[in-house]
């Protein structure tokens, strides 16, 4: 039987067209308040993937009029002056978001300065307070990639209403955010992880499967239910055999097309979305300010 691909989920082609539209929003509020939005992307060391996100960010933010505050620091840098920055960033009216660029050298407490940053403009998502409000279903700022990942599934009107999803993976980043994003829109969430017994049988229940693990290619078309949505939240670098790098998912992106029913891509899935939902996120705190 002739196998039929499954829909691609285009990330990039979304991510396009959200960043137009806050272009224009972005030169009303200009016109409206006199200043653009700022973000401060902070970046610690030299951790290549890091620096490619930041300029992926930073390409971003001037894109759509918003007011890029990067600060790139050495590896070396104390808890004490990394903290010292941050205060000052929270009080500087020009500066609606927060970014700190993780992982972070090992000598630096990531929880610790995660907890520094004003909530109201910590536009990853990950102060306590505004996992919080995610937890109890009220509004905040959302981490940026499950929020990317919603609004994916939103355009191409993919409903989780008593769906099962299964998410393989449970980090505050993206397992856990999304695992209560799904369960706020009604879905039958499980959370499966690397101590997972009989994995394979777990994401086999899945209507929609969220790979979030961070190893390369961990789901093979056997763990896929046919006519899943698959979504593969992965990015990992990996060399073929003369030695150049190239990206690719948690999902085993060739075999597991052919059994599901959409499908995002790595490269141009799920990452471009994470870069607009922070873009987003920042106009959001500049018109809170401003309200």
């Amino acid at each position: 039987m002739e196998s039929v691909n499954a829909q691609l989920l285009d990330g990039k082609a979304l991510a396009q067209r959200i960043q137009t539209q806050l272009k224009s929003q972005v030169e009303q509020l200009v016109l409206t308040h006199g200043r653009p939005p700022g973000l401060a992307v902070l970046m610690v060391g030299d951790n290549p993937a890091s620096a490619a996100y930041v300029r992926n960010k930073e390409r971003a933010c001037a894109k759509v009029g918003i007011a890029s505050f990067g600060r790139h620091f050495p590896a070396t840098i104390s808890q004490a002056e990394l903290e010292e920055v941050i205060h000052a960033l929270n009080q500087d009216p020009q500066v609606d978001g927060i970014l700190l660029q993780l992982p972070l050298p090992e000598h630096l407490n990531t929880v610790y300065l995660l907890h520094q940053i004003d909530p109201s403009k910590d536009v990853d998502g990950l102060h306590p307070l505004n996992l919080g409000y995610l937890v109890r279903g009220e509004p905040g700022l959302r981490s940026c990639t499950p929020a990317g990942v919603m609004r994916l599934l939103r355009e191409y009107q993919i409903d989780v209403k008593g769906k099962q999803a299964v998410v393989v993976g449970r980090s505050i980043l993206v397992g856990k955010p999304i695992a209560l994003m799904l369960l706020e829109l009604d879905a039958t969430v499980t959370i499966a992880h690397s101590r997972s017994q009989n994995l394979a049988d777990i994401t086999r229940q899945a209507d929609i499967l969220i790979a979030a693990a961070g190893r390369a290619k961990l789901i093979t078309a056997d763990m896929v239910k046919p006519k899943a949505v698959v979504i593969d939240v992965g990015i990992n670098r990996v060399s073929d055999d003369s030695g150049n790098f190239h990206l690719v998912g948690d999902v085993d992106f060739d075999t597991v097309r052919d059994i599901a029913e959409c499908i995002t891509p790595v490269p141009g899935g799920v990452g471009p979305m994470t870069v607009a939902m922070l873009l987003e996120n920042t106009v959001l705190s500049y018109t809170r300010a401003h309200s």
